[in-house]
């Protein structure tokens, strides 16, 4: 039964958060509960978020991060095209402005606490991509509010304001399960024994924040208006953004497990994330890339289970 809950988890996830707001969407007497879908969904989210990161906290001590050579270099492809695609949407205008954001969305987004879970499972290095998911949160949050005035000039806050809105927004799920985690690692041995047999399942809460993205990816997707062309330019944009991430990462690693997780660290994003950072401050059709995304990564994800598993498939 858990073989095949593991095998069947990551499409069934998608499939079942589509598929809750679809029933959703098309049924009008649960409309009325609609105010409270999104919050439900999106503040769940963050709580799986916390709890991830909490598990791989536990396995790991302070002296596990260490930084390696393919950290800068992820971190450089992500802020040198994260910029660059900025200065282009500076100057474009129409639908192609709106690709560009998409494009330049998908690469600054911050690395998902779940990449560690698929990191651990497909025997790269935890650590290390737990020190990435620090590295690139941080970066993220000075970054962004540098190129939102350019991209959005009517925007009304300052540097410091976003910086602050974006730090809300990422630090509490990241600074407050490594607290937790060390606190217990360093005064209750016994419980941190207990906890780190129960990180096995975290595969299976990711599985409930998977559900949840999808379901705010579906929301962003149909409440976004877009005609057919549109629609089909964020799939071929958040697609290539994607593969070509996983791509980069897996060229960095030196050897089988640093190439398996400098890919997944710069392939694997906080969708929503995405999402977010897109409905707020860019134009708003832009959050449904963060939804396509997540579609993408989580196929790629699923093959590379499955390869896993049946290395003669």
């Amino acid at each position: 039964m858990r073989k095949w809950l593991d095998n069947l988890m990551l499409p069934g996830a998608i499939v079942l958060g589509i598929g809750l707001y679809l029933a959703y969407h098309f049924t009008p007497a649960l409309h009325p509960y609609g105010r409270w879908l999104h919050p439900m969904a999106s503040e769940g989210q963050r709580l799986v978020i916390f709890f991830l990161l909490f598990f791989q906290f536990v396995k790991i001590s302070p002296h596990d991060l260490k930084l390696s050579r393919w950290h800068f270099g992820a971190l450089l492809v992500q802020g040198l095209c994260f910029l660059a695609l900025a200065a282009l949407v500076a100057v474009t205008r129409g639908a192609a402005r709106m690709l560009l954001e998409c494009a330049m969305l998908c690469f600054i987004c911050p690395t998902a606490s779940a990449a560690g879970v698929i990191t651990d499972r497909l025997g790269g290095d935890l650590a290390a991509t737990v020190t990435y998911v620090v590295m690139i949160n941080v970066a993220a949050t000075f970054l962004i509010p540098l190129v939102i005035p350019l991209v959005n000039p009517s925007s009304s806050l300052g540097f410091w304001a976003y910086v602050g809105h974006i730090a809300l927004k990422v630090f509490p799920v990241l600074i407050l399960p490594s607290l937790l985690a060390w606190l217990i690692r360093y005064t209750t041995h016994r419980l941190q024994r207990v906890l780190m047999r129960w990180s096995s399942n975290s595969f299976y809460i990711w599985g409930v924040g998977l559900t949840l993205a999808m379901v705010l990816s579906t929301r962003a997707l149909l409440l976004s208006g877009m005609g057919a062309w549109s629609i089909a330019g964020i799939v071929a944009v958040s697609m290539g953004a994607c593969f070509l991430q996983f791509f980069l990462g897996r060229r960095m690693g030196a050897d089988a497990v640093n190439h398996l997780t400098a890919g997944q660290a710069l392939g694997q994003k906080n969708t929503g994330f995405l999402i977010w950072l897109g409905y707020n401050y860019m134009t708003p059709v832009t959050s449904v890339a963060g939804g396509l995304y997540a579609i993408w990564q989580n196929l790629f994800n699923s093959w590379e289970l499955y390869r896993k598993k049946h290395p003669a498939a």
